[in-house]
């Protein structure tokens, strides 16, 4: 997870996008340099080293195909690289592949070009039932099942899954042992009854748990609990036209969470999406739980080591009080732009093969610790001994296995998510900050977001 995504109109991405694009009527200039060799451009939303990463599986990739020659350019947040998209696309040379977060598929989907064809094509549709593109198996199949069922749209891998995440429960073993808190907590009763006794501790840490203030831990929950977010089973039946954000499985989650504030369990940094300043938190020991993304486990656990103390991952606890549906995924997945030509096309095909490759796949997880994304990685990485020497980076996919595949853990699918995200978490810290009721604050929000995306599908729906 942990991506900028800044609040914006519901407008934005499939509206900007539409404006001014050509890609369906003239593929842009991803093609023949001249030379016979096929430029393929891929954006990224990253500018650290996974945009290193990814440019040495560029690299090996067109060493391996002569005739291709495919280029990778970072942008410094998914806000950033949507304005480069929309400039690029209404100039009518866009990337062949574009990388977008997971809650942007609704829009994503709509997005459309002047002609009114789709901005994106159907990467199941593209390969059209091959099992290798230039040489490269199609590794589409393989894909794990909660990113398969995520990304599925209309009864078709609608795109490349690759940056995927879940939500886990990070600990302090140190502190745990000293509080005879024997193992981590599963469910939310258990954190309760293991912050009690981290709070009669002679030398307590300053609270007992911490997460962001974001919405895709609303989302987790209320999923988690087998319930939905929106109408029309979460979008995944037809487009979402209800969104509800007072739900029992919401109001379930917003009074757990305001009740452990009020019983000084739960800190908040003050700020909302603060992703550094919860883990910043939990490395200084002022915490002995922290809930954030499976991505960050390699330097959350490196962190507890630094600092001194052994840290244990475990699921994302759950309300005991109903049955476990399943968790979501998070991240961002590769889209592939429509009305390419036919060998430009091909080589992007081949290419996001190649870079969910078991191989390749199993060394984005070991560097990245975002999860193995295919079945084959993760039977790879058994195979020689990663989980058992690194037992945590197995967490995340067991609990995304988990899930029922009901639309409840699916996750939701609707227009102006970015702005319903914001509007929980500014009514979630109306909560904490200022007292305000959960129940008619959540209401209201719920008014708020109906709005947005009544906005959003006024341009879609006639």
């Amino acid at each position: 997870m942990r991506r900028s995504e800044r609040s914006r109109s519901p407008r934005t991405l499939a509206v900007a996008l539409a404006v001014g694009v050509l890609v369906a009527a003239c593929g842009g200039d991803n093609g023949d340099l001249g030379d016979g060799v096929t430029e393929v451009d891929v954006w990224i939303g990253f500018t650290d080293y996974r945009l290193d990463w990814t440019q040495e599986r560029a690299d090996e990739f067109s060493a391996a195909h002569a005739d291709y020659q495919v280029n990778v350019q970072g942008y410094d947040s998914y806000e950033a690289l949507f304005q480069a998209t929309t400039l690029a696309a209404g100039q009518g040379d866009p990337p062949a592949v574009v990388q977008y977060f997971e809650v942007a598929t609704q829009e994503a989907r709509d997005a459309v070009a002047p002609s009114g064809d789709p901005l994106f094509a159907s990467v199941e549709g593209a390969l059209a039932g091959r099992t290798e593109v230039l040489g490269e198996p199609v590794v589409l199949d393989d894909v794990v099942a909660a990113a398969r069922d995520y990304y599925t749209t209309d009864g078709e891998f609608s795109s490349m899954p690759w940056n995927t995440s879940s939500t886990l429960l990070y600990a302090n073993g140190d502190l745990l042992d000293a509080a005879g808190v024997a193992e981590v907590p599963a469910t939310w009763a258990e954190i309760e009854a293991a912050c009690e006794s981290l709070a009669d501790l002679d030398e307590p840490p300053t609270h007992c748990i911490t997460w962001p203030n974001h919405g895709w831990f609303f989302e987790q929950s209320i999923a988690q609990q087998g319930g939905l977010l929106a109408g029309n089973d979460n979008g995944r039946a037809d487009r979402a036209e209800q969104v509800q954000l007072d739900s029992p499985e919401m109001l379930s989650w917003v009074e757990w969470w305001a009740e452990l504030a009020e019983n000084d369990h739960y800190v908040y940094t003050g700020t909302q999406r603060d992703w550094d300043g919860t883990k910043n938190a939990f490395a200084a020991e002022q915490v002995a739980f922290l809930l954030t993304s499976s991505g960050d486990a390699t330097a959350v656990v490196q962190d507890g080591t630094d600092a001194g103390f052994p840290v244990e991952v475990a699921p994302m606890p759950y309300n005991h009080d109903v049955p476990y549906a399943g968790n979501l995924i998070g991240g961002a997945t590769l889209w592939l732009i429509a009305g390419l030509d036919e060998v430009t096309e091909d080589g992007a095909l081949a290419f996001l093969q190649f870079l969910n490759n078991p191989e390749n796949a199993a060394d984005w997880h070991r560097t990245t610790g975002y999860i193995p994304i295919t079945e084959s990685a993760v039977a790879l990485l058994d195979d020689e001994g990663w989980f058992e020497e690194n037992p945590y980076h197995r967490v995340a996919n067991e609990q995304l296995a988990a899930a029922d595949g009901s639309p409840a853990a699916q996750g939701a699918l609707l227009g102006a998510f970015v702005g319903i995200r914001d509007v929980m978490t500014l009514a979630m810290e109306d909560v904490l900050v200022s007292g305000a009721d959960p129940r008619s604050r959540f209401a209201e929000a719920t008014e708020e977001a109906q709005a947005l995306l009544d906005e959003y599908n006024s341009l879609y729906v006639g």
